[in-house]
């Protein structure tokens, strides 16, 4: 017998056009604004976005801003995420990016919460870069109960592994900065 819950072949996705054609706004959020469809490391394209995003937003409202863009990102991302997951026929196709959006977003939070705020560029950007590191370590080796959180259903599988990973990676940058400042 078959497992239904296996992944479709490539054979069986639905193209990328056709699924844009379908959801346009829904596709074109899900994939950061076409940055998950960029060649190579869809994941960490994603990941650029919203550190570019993050930091922009940063400068404009300060932690607020930053905290912002991840809540916005979780709530846009759920079901967009899940709507595309379903029309393209995979459960987290990797072109599906507003997760790594979510989690790099909290990732900077947890920073810009226990960073000062006059604190010098090269540190913050220097901790900027290692929260980009640490999230993109965690969503890639998904150690433990990251790995799990794939296994619940539509845009929350898709969405929650990110969201922890994030949040352990804002935890771990923040206690970096807390002990450098």
């Amino acid at each position: 017998m078959e497992d239904a819950s296996a992944e479709p072949s490539a054979a069986q996705e639905v193209p990328w056009r056709e699924v844009f054609r379908r959801a346009p706004l829904a596709t074109f959020l899900a994939t950061g604004f076409g940055a998950g469809l960029l060649p190579k490391a869809p994941g960490t394209w994603g990941s650029v976005l919203a550190v570019v995003a993050g930091e922009a937003m940063f400068q404009v409202a300060g932690l607020a801003g930053v905290v912002g863009l991840a809540a916005v990102s979780v709530l846009v991302g759920v079901p967009v995420s899940g709507r595309v997951a379903g029309l393209r026929g995979r459960k987290d196709p990797g072109e599906i990016v507003v997760d790594e959006v979510a989690g790099q977003a909290i990732a900077l939070a947890g920073l810009h919460a226990v960073l000062p705020v006059g604190a010098a560029d090269p540190l913050r950007w220097g901790l900027v870069v290692v929260a980009f590191g640490l999230f993109r370590a965690l969503d890639i080796l998904k150690p433990g109960p990251i790995d799990r959180l794939q296994a619940l259903r539509g845009g929350w599988g898709v969405m929650a592994d990110d969201l922890l990973a994030g949040s352990l990676a804002g935890i771990l940058v923040g206690a970096a900065a807390y002990l450098l400042t």
